[in-house]
């Protein structure tokens, strides 16, 4: 696995950092899932499901974040404003 990724960015600037976790969690969502179909005791599979969902969120807070700090980088006279992680 490859834990340090071929961005744009600079392994100084924080996005270069998320893509790297955002790849590991991708991997475990993946292991996660496939799991649950394994074994058929109800407490396993909705931890599992559950975890794959959490994971999933989390994942998806890493990539609006790098969304946001890419666009960013690219608008360099809006850099003294407050960013909307939500946009």
């Amino acid at each position: 696995m490859d834990l340090h990724p071929n961005t744009e960015f600079p392994e100084s600037h924080p996005c270069y950092h998320t893509a790297a976790v955002k790849l590991m969690l991708a991997e475990i969502i993946a292991h996660v899932k496939s799991d649950t179909g394994k074994f058929e005791e109800p407490k396993a599979q909705a931890l599992f499901e559950t975890s794959a969902d959490v994971l999933t969120g989390l994942y998806t807070a890493f990539d609006r974040y790098e969304k946001v700090e890419n666009r960013a980088m690219r608008e360099p006279e809006n850099r003294d404003q407050p960013r909307d992680m939500n946009q």
